[in-house]
């Protein structure tokens, strides 16, 4: 199993990123590039999670043979030599392991990676991510958002953007080395300048880190106690679908702003313009129903004249592509995150309506229109659904609670207390080294593993749960823009290092922080020798994270919420007044929504009714029309025989096309608010003209005695 166990992740990791990118990224409407970049930034960071605690067995096993070694280097010192030691506190411990490893052998961990194979690839995942995070995916970003029309200009345009992340990182670079120059008793060499850029990198990581993970810590456990109330996420469900409709009102009516300057600009350029093909490029960014419209309004034949009117820029055309850009891309979003909390909504409500079902049978308002898979037919039936979501869900959603508050409370604990190491106060530290006294490899990288994972969700979901981040989501069923995940991979790859190596100063593992002189992890040695910067080593790494204390009790009172409610941002207050509108309105467009819904669906089902009653109108009406083509063909001649024969069919073919006419209309629904909200009617007036064109002049005055 040497070096197998690594080669395995390897290659699972890369199909866990691939298809989480699959599930949440679109192939193919999205570049080829994002994707890869994408794809790329998530199989790093995933592969950090993965691998580390595979490095932290294999590390405890070359302590142990060390310290093998090193009993027995002790075993041949003299008897009188040892008593002359035996009251020296710094080598009693030494002593005692030594006795204890006597009675044990080291043993091999299955897992175990050969000497030299892992800080090669510590290396070459470290510095490609940061070539990611710093270099690459915020360049791709503002690339994708730069509204040149040239390659040039979008490379301008990103350079000039990211400049705020590249003076950042170059101002905390440079400071540390300009304190590392002035030192006297310091002489930089590459070794130490590549130091001095890795700890610059994981102080401006540690600093976000401490900042998300006080957060993340407290409101991830709180939100399944508060999923465990069922009243209590319906209404706040509904105070969300009326701040985001809200929001998805102005993106839309910001899109509409947009669009109407674009078609003025595309009506005074014409086909034959030397700026036409810039709007032509900013007409393929539009969405395909405003693309339809302009195309209509388009008078290509006429040619332009430089005397008659004034025309753009260049470069006003190359802001408004920009606008175009950020305006469709806000409403998809909001079209997307609106979709997503309506699903949720009409869920919990239909939650509130089985509880008191006494058929234990879970009834859901709209059905999948996807046919039910083999899951829901034999395993996740309506009764097994009902007794989960009406009675397991909710006790099983306050135990984890539980036990995802416990795990809080020991990450705050050891965070604070993390650098004593005698005695150990640590947690985590002291469960490792519970089991590596039993060398309980498998129990050393689960715990790595779970205890890592659920840093990484306390901090990566913080992002996406605050508001003022907003901006990107992650949405699965491909649904995803290529902006959210950009900005998710450059996250990933720029707070995944400093997470994983304080998770290693949890533990007792970094020795730069421990001051213990122990065998170091691959991992933290290609991260250098913090005495280099030992201000930061023995101050900011170590008293910085005791800041989580003061932010997990700010964020257990919403001392952030109500700041920002008494701003004037609305936010879910219990005892606000705003908050109460807010939850009425959105129970308005809920309910308003669910409407429009059944009425689609009501729609779908009349339609369908149609259909098996009558068959297909358009495939009789074709069979129709080939047989009378046919019969006339071969009774021609009693046409002018009979004169009268041919109005005797008239009147049974005007009633067919009347049958026809009403088979194929859609039933109106009288019922339903305002007849302009059936997006049905829309949709049949689109598509009658292409299907009787020969009627489409009597259609009209058909019913005008009705």
């Amino acid at each position: 199993m040497s070096g197998a166990a690594l080669g395995i992740e390897i290659v699972v990791v890369f199909f866990l990123a691939l298809f989480l990118l699959h599930r949440y990224g679109d192939f193919r409407k999205q570049q080829r590039m994002v994707l890869f970049g994408t794809l790329l930034a998530w199989y790093l960071c995933f592969l950090i999670v993965f691998i580390l605690p595979l490095d932290v067995s294999t590390t405890i096993y070359k302590q142990c043979i060390i310290d093998h070694e090193e009993h027995a280097s002790l075993s041949t010192v003299s008897p009188a030599l040892s008593n002359q030691t035996a009251g020296n506190l710094s080598v009693t411990p030494t002593k005692r392991l030594a006795c204890d490893l006597s009675q044990k052998s080291c043993h091999k961990p299955w897992s175990y990676i050969p000497d030299g194979i892992m800080p090669v690839f510590w290396r070459v995942v470290y510095w490609t991510s940061q070539c990611l995070t710093w270099l690459l995916l915020p360049f791709m970003q503002s690339y994708a958002r730069s509204g040149g029309f040239s390659i040039t200009g979008k490379i301008k345009t990103a350079l000039i953007e990211n400049a705020i992340y590249y003076g950042t990182y170059l101002l905390i670079f440079g400071s540390l080395l300009i304190y590392v120059a002035i030192h006297p008793k310091w002489h930089l060499s590459w070794y130490e300048l590549q130091t001095i850029g890795i700890t610059a990198a994981n102080t401006w990581g540690l600093f976000l880190l401490v900042l998300l993970l006080g957060y993340g810590l407290v409101e991830i456990p709180r939100s399944y106690w508060n999923a465990s109330r069922r009243g209590h996420l319906l209404i706040k469900t509904y105070f969300k679908a009326a701040k985001l409709m809200t929001e998805k009102a102005d993106a839309e009516e910001n899109l509409e702003d947009v669009m109407e300057e674009v078609r003025k600009v595309s009506e005074s350029i014409k086909y034959n313009h030397p700026l036409r093909k810039y709007i032509d490029t900013i007409l393929r960014k539009c969405p395909v129903d405003y693309q339809e419209k302009m195309g209509r309004n388009m008078d290509d034949y006429e040619d332009f004249d430089d005397k008659q009117n004034t025309y753009p820029s260049e470069k006003s055309l190359v802001k408004l592509h920009k606008q175009v850009i950020y305006a469709v891309q806000r409403h998809n979003r909001t079209r997307v995150q609106w979709q997503i909390l309506l699903q949720q909504a009409i869920h919990l409500e239909d939650v509130a309506k089985n509880e008191t079902s006494s058929t234990h049978q879970f009834v859901h308002s709209f059905p999948s229109a996807e046919p039910p898979g083999w899951f829901s037919r034999y395993l996740y039936t309506p009764t097994v659904e009902w007794y989960w979501e009406c009675l397991l869900k909710q006790w099983f959603y306050r135990v984890l609670s539980m036990v995802l508050t416990l795990f809080s409370v020991a990450v705050v604990w050891s965070e604070c207390t993390f650098f004593s190491t005698r005695p150990v106060l640590s947690l985590f530290a002291v469960f490792i080294q519970l089991a590596e006294r039993d060398y309980n490899y498998l129990y050393i990288e689960m715990a790595c593993f779970v205890t890592i994972f659920f840093l990484c969700t306390c901090v990566y979901s913080t992002v996406f749960r605050i508001r003022v981040f907003n901006y990107y989501y992650l949405a699965s069923h491909h649904q995803t823009d290529a902006y959210s995940l950009q900005f998710s991979g450059m996250l990933f790859c720029r707070l995944t290092p400093p997470l994983c190596l304080n998770f290693l100063g949890l533990i007792h593992m970094d020795s730069a922080i421990s001051h213990q002189k122990k065998e170091q992890t691959a991992y933290t040695s290609i991260m250098g020798s913090m005495r280099v910067l030992s201000f930061i080593a023995n101050g900011f790494y170590i008293y910085y994270p005791m800041l989580i204390v003061i932010l997990c009790i700010a964020t257990y009172f919403s001392l952030g919420t109500r700041c920002l409610n008494l701003l004037g941002f609305q936010q879910f207050v219990g005892d606000s007044e705003m908050t109460s509108d807010l939850i009425d309105e959105g129970k308005e467009l809920i309910r308003r929504e669910k409407r429009k819904r059944q009425r689609i669906e009501d729609g779908e089902n009349r339609r369908r009714e149609w259909k098996e009653r009558y068959g297909n109108p358009r495939d009789d009406y074709a069979a129709r029309n080939r047989g009378t083509h046919a019969e006339m063909k071969e009774t021609s001649y009693s046409d002018t025989a009979n004169p009268t024969a041919k109005y005797s069919r008239g009147g049974s073919r005007a009633e067919r096309d009347c049958i026809e006419l009403l088979q194929d209309a859609e039933p109106l629904d009288f019922n339903a608010d305002s007849l302009t909200d059936d997006p049905l009617e829309a949709d049949s007036s689109r598509h009658t003209g292409g299907r009787y064109l020969s009627m489409s002049s009597s259609r009209s005055r058909i019913f005008d005695d009705v």
